[in-house]
């Protein structure tokens, strides 16, 4: 018999010891409600789901982006509709000048409430601002069309004029796709417009039964457009031709708006809102004179070029309302991705509270039953004292 070393007491000691320590981790589970509570209880997870919360808070944090970004968006849309509507009563007075009914007194009227419209329109879009940003100025355009040339041919010239391309570069590149821009104007005004797509570079013929007379045929051979029929344009007006490549569209970030939609790097998506001014819309000319209601003809004129104005407003408020309805979309995945996420996230991290309880109990009675059973191990070298009697 030995006294030195109780063997039953050491081993159950330690069996004590190791039920103590797996009772505490489980009373610290239980009270945390998570498996993980440190790198020890299970380093991969901890990686995993620390990745996976990054990843949320990203995903939680786009979704608010997406609906500052509505709103805006909607800030100015609802501009666009104060717009619409001055241009509507504009229309209405232009259709009022075109009859001769009026006297040049009741045109002078009419072209005072014209002028103040017009004055409205630039003030709309000078000063609709979000969170300090002006929105309708053109300074966040970012994403406009690259026009590769312009040239306007003058009244009574037969011509031919170049786009300023070259050859080998720039007409070889639109082998498949690009737009001629025929602008037909009378002093300044814009009467009439037609866009015509455009296939082979080296041949392309075209009626053009929209411009009338004035134009006949437009032929493209390698640089050079060629045109015929200018004679029978009136005096005052001329015609300004303009190429555009489809797929020249210029994104500048620097000007656009950058929406971030994303929990990542590069998750964004570039919104530009076109300038809005007066002058953008054609109501108002280069010299900063609002159209002209002076007679019949420059009235009957301006009905054009305001519905010309209604139609690029209405394109760019159908275009504020794709990119609403995006980001709205946009909202409902952000949201479904957190979701499966965070229920991802829960399984790695969380704690299953019915099975870490069933552990706690089964440390807690082999924590008792280990210091009851270690009382009786310290008993046993009694047994040497029998020996002494």
């Amino acid at each position: 018999m030995i006294i030195n070393h109780n063997m039953a007491s050491l081993n159950t000691y330690r069996q004590l010891s190791s039920n103590n320590v797996a009772t505490s981790k489980s009373l610290e589970k239980l009270s945390s409600g998570l498996r993980i509570n440190r790198a020890g209880d299970d380093a991969a997870g901890l990686a995993i789901s620390e990745k996976m919360r990054g990843q949320i808070r990203g995903l939680d944090q786009a979704t608010r982006n997406a609906q500052d970004s509505i709103s805006l968006i909607q800030t100015a849309e609802g501009a666009l509709n104060e717009t619409h509507s001055i241009l509507q009563r504009m229309r209405e007075l232009a259709v009022q000048a075109s009859n001769d009914t009026n006297t040049s007194t009741d045109r002078d009227e009419i072209q005072k409430e014209v002028n103040a419209l017009t004055d409205e329109i630039d003030r709309i879009a000078n000063t609709t601002e979000f969170n300090t940003q002006k929105l309708l100025d053109g300074s966040k355009e970012g994403l406009r069309d690259q026009i590769d040339g312009t040239v306007t041919t003058q009244l009574n010239t037969q011509a031919t004029v170049n786009l300023g391309l070259s050859t080998t570069s720039e007409v070889t590149s639109i082998d498949v796709t690009g737009t001629i821009v025929i602008t037909r104007t009378k002093e300044g005004t814009a009467i009439s417009a037609g866009n015509y797509s455009i296939g082979d570079p080296n041949a392309l013929g075209i009626s053009n039964a929209d411009m009338g007379a004035a134009l006949s045929a437009l032929s493209i051979g390698t640089a050079e457009v060629t045109m015929s029929g200018l004679e029978s344009l009136e005096v005052g007006e001329s015609i300004t031709i303009s190429f555009r490549k489809y797929e020249a569209e210029v994104t500048d970030a620097s000007t656009s708006l950058s929406m971030q939609i994303g929990a990542n790097s590069g998750q964004n998506i570039l919104v530009g809102l076109n300038d809005m001014k007066a002058t953008a819309l054609g109501v108002r000319d280069t010299t900063g004179d609002a159209l002209d209601m002076s007679d019949s003809l420059n009235a009957t004129a301006a009905v054009t070029s305001i519905n010309n104005a209604i139609e690029l407003v209405s394109g760019e408020r159908a275009k504020m309302g794709a990119v609403q309805n995006r980001l709205e979309h946009t909202i409902n995945n952000l949201g479904t991705s957190s979701e499966n996420l965070t229920a991802a996230e829960s399984r790695v991290r969380d704690v299953d509270m019915a099975k870490e309880m069933m552990n706690f109990q089964k440390n807690n009675i082999l924590s008792q039953a280990a210091t009851a059973m270690l009382a009786q191990a310290n008993q046993q070298p009694q047994g040497v004292l029998q020996l002494l009697q």
